[in-house]
């Protein structure tokens, strides 16, 4: 080929001729050859089961779920946990008898984490995430690539029983984890609670009539105890004058009474009597004993002895004679003593009443002075208090809605995940694809055989054409004969020429 000239599209029609045997043969074999290699790999066989995500049965707004998070980030924890060796180990590997001939288990684990997959099912769902959108996730399916088909069909069974009941478990767990940690959190709030409480009623009964609220309380008592010292200091004043009244009119009464028992003392009663005496003489030398005056007289005497008597028997009695004498005072007197006696208990009832009402005011004045202080105690008491209530009752709906979302995951009315097409048994292996195979090596063969074919074009330095002479000689060209194969009369039969390659002869 010379290729110091510009080729049409004549030119590579014609290498294209010359050289369809070399491009024909690589790209007829190749296909064969790649058919015949994918006989070379294991087969591959690919098992899928697919589980749906449901949601809560109960409404949010009653019950709220045990978990928010995305599906496939919960699925990816569950598949890093059950994919541990010693799990596949015990519940796959053993169960299923994978080791088989010169496989040991190591290799038999680490092709079933390799192997593995899952991938979510993106279907638009009504359940929204935590974080307002509707979650773009409703399953996922579990696919298990391995050798033998019903060995890819137990392993992906196995594994997708084992990621639903690990999510029923570790739901059924967090509710219960979160239901026992409340109840804690809920028995130390508690007695919190029961601890402010005391505290708060025992500073209630420490500081009676301090607290807040208790000093309107305070001013209106100390005005009622002010006008009641008021009164009772009249009403003892009141009495202080009539007591001072009552006893100036007792010693004008005690005074006259004397004037007139003066004359009852013994000295005059023995002049009495001597002078009675002597006029009895007298009227009886003159009259009988039955005349009035007679009869008279005797009696005055006979008074007269007796009160003589009496003033003797008094002179001889001891201190209590002063009682009784005073016993037979004029009854003027012994109310008016009376009446002072009652003034008396008067006064000092009054004086009793002032000193505990002036003793309830300084008292009242000092609940009012310290008022301040035990309000701000107070408060800082009452503040402790609503919080740890505010807590505990927190608390408490907090823990009746998780005991209500542990019952409910209990009786499976939480998000569940649930198998909708079990394992598959496939019918042909996924790889190799002998098909995909031999069209590699129809396009391998194609791409040889063009490069063979072009590898010797460039070899190739004949002179071909009227365009090839220009190029090499640049000369121009005279006359042109076609090429006569020696045999063309005997391939014709009829000794005709056959047209071939031209031979240029050149002036």
């Amino acid at each position: 080929m010379i290729t110091n000239r510009e080729l049409s599209m004549d030119d590579y029609l014609a290498m294209l001729r010359r050289r369809t045997k070399v491009i024909l043969w690589p790209a007829l074999l190749a296909p064969l050859a790649g058919f015949l290699v994918s006989f070379a790999f294991a087969p591959k066989y690919t098992s899928t089961s697919l589980v749906v995500v449901e949601e809560q049965k109960v409404p949010e707004g009653y019950v709220k779920p045990v978990t928010t998070e995305d599906v496939m980030l919960r699925v990816t924890t569950i598949q890093q946990k059950i994919f541990s060796p010693k799990v596949l180990q015990q519940r796959v590997v053993e169960p299923l008898g994978l080791v088989k001939g010169g496989s040991s288990s190591d290799e038999v684990i680490k092709g079933i984490q390799d192997n593995v997959t899952i991938s979510p099912v993106s279907v638009t769902s009504s359940k929204k995430s935590t974080s307002g959108k509707p979650s773009p996730v409703a399953g996922f399916n579990v696919n298990c690539v391995f050798n033998d088909r019903k060995e890819a069909q137990g392993i992906c069974h196995v594994m997708t029983g084992m990621i639903i009941a690990e999510n029923f478990d570790q739901n059924t767990a967090s509710a219960n984890s979160t239901t026992q940690f409340l109840t804690s959190q809920l028995d130390q709030a508690r007695q919190d609670l029961d601890s402010k409480d005391r505290d708060l009623a025992d500073f209630k009964e420490k500081h009676v009539g301090q607290l807040p609220g208790d000093e309107d309380r305070n001013l209106k008592l100390l005005s009622g105890v002010n006008s009641q010292l008021d009164a009772t200091t009249q009403a003892l004043n009141r009495a202080h004058q009539d007591r001072d009244y009552a006893q100036s009119v007792l010693a004008q009464q005690l005074a006259a009474w004397k004037a007139s028992q003066a004359a009852t003392n013994p000295q005059t009663l023995q002049q009495q009597l001597a002078s009675l005496q002597s006029q009895l003489i007298t009227l009886q030398a003159r009259y009988t004993d039955d005349y009035p005056d007679v009869v008279k007289t005797k009696n005055d005497i006979a008074e007269v002895k007796r009160k003589l008597d009496e003033v003797n028997s008094a002179s001889s009695a001891d201190s209590q004679t002063v009682t009784k004498a005073s016993g037979s005072e004029p009854a003027e007197i012994a109310r008016q003593r009376l009446q002072i006696h009652q003034y008396d208990d008067a006064i000092a009832q009054g004086g009793k009443d002032e000193a505990q009402l002036q003793q309830q005011i300084r008292k009242i004045q000092r609940e009012i002075d310290v008022s301040p202080s035990v309000e701000e105690e107070y408060k800082k008491l009452t503040r402790d208090y609503e919080a740890a209530q505010k807590f505990y009752d927190d608390l408490l709906t907090n823990q009746s809605e998780s005991a209500m979302t542990t019952e409910m995951e209990k009786q499976q009315q939480g998000e569940q995940m649930r198998l909708v097409s079990d394992a598959t048994l496939p019918d042909s292996p996924d790889f190799p694809n002998r098909w995909l195979f031999a069209g590699g090596g129809l396009g391998a063969g194609l791409a040889l055989g063009c490069g063979i074919a072009l590898w010797l074009e460039l070899r190739d330095k004949s002179i071909r054409t009227e365009q090839d002479v220009h190029a090499v000689l640049e000369l121009p060209m005279l006359v042109s004969l076609p090429w006569l194969r020696p045999d063309a009369d005997h391939k014709n039969g009829r000794g005709s020429r056959t047209r071939g390659e031209k031979q240029t002869v050149e002036v």
